[in-house]
């Protein structure tokens, strides 16, 4: 049963590399929502997030921050699990008034993206079991997380988006699924993570050639092989999209 109504804040979780910065472009483009981009990364990489014209400095000041902004229109942020988010799992009021929503890619592709961007990366940075952890924290809320596949957005973008706006309780605008192509200012503090997305004008399925990737490199296929339940877990959750 899809929620009645639109909700006031609408969040999207993603694995870093998993498309969700295109998806924030979207509904960007919606003009329906005030449109955050990764508060909490930002808190916990920088030590403080701009929300609105407030300036954050920890995760409790962030939820505050956000609800205060819902209560004058409504908030979609977009967020990555490259870092762990004690004070969000904490909070179960806030993860049971939100609407939690979550986009996935095979980790096989988003691992040997995010390794040509962060040699150095980390197997809990990849991010797939915090998500599932984000995840679970939801359901036991009582809420119903809404999981979509980026392959299906890349696929088949105008079922995959009107599906999810059936799902969140908010209109499909199709105007919404193609962009002006450049880089955003939200974006430049870590412009590097999105200058693939700032060349497209619509969902897109971008591809790379990468040196290191599971396939060859043992250091990824171990965290391959870590991460691959979660995101099995998740996907048995995915929309459903017609074709």
């Amino acid at each position: 049963m899809a929620e009645q109504g639109p909700p006031r804040i609408l969040a999207l979780w993603s694995a870093p590399r998993c498309r969700s910065t295109a998806f924030m472009r979207m509904m960007g483009e919606r003009g329906d929502f005030l449109v955050l981009h990764e508060p909490f990364s930002h808190v916990a990489d920088f030590g403080a997030a701009e929300v609105g014209d407030r300036r954050v400095g920890s995760e409790t000041e962030l939820i505050a921050a956000l609800r205060d902004l819902s209560a004058d229109r409504p908030v979609f942020f977009k967020d990555t699990t490259d870092f762990h988010y004690p004070g969000l799992l904490a909070d179960r009021v806030f993860l049971a008034e939100v609407r939690h929503t979550f986009i996935i890619r095979h980790p096989r592709e988003a691992i040997a993206s995010h390794s040509a961007l962060n040699p150095g990366v980390g197997r809990d940075e990849i991010g797939f079991a915090r998500l599932a952890e984000i995840f679970d924290a939801v359901a036991a809320t009582g809420g119903k997380p809404v999981v979509v596949d980026s392959d299906d957005l890349v696929e088949k973008p105008e079922e995959t988006v009107r599906r999810y706006c059936a799902e969140v309780g908010i209109p499909f605008r199709p105007e919404a699924l193609s962009w002006q192509s450049g880089m955003r200012r939200e974006w430049v503090r870590t412009s590097r993570w999105h200058e693939s997305t700032s060349r497209t004008s619509g969902f897109a399925r971008v591809t790379g050639t990468y040196e290191r990737t599971p396939d060859n490199d043992p250091v990824l296929a171990g965290y391959l092989r870590y991460h691959l339940p979660f995101y099995d877990r998740l996907r048995a959750h995915r929309l459903t999209v017609p074709s």
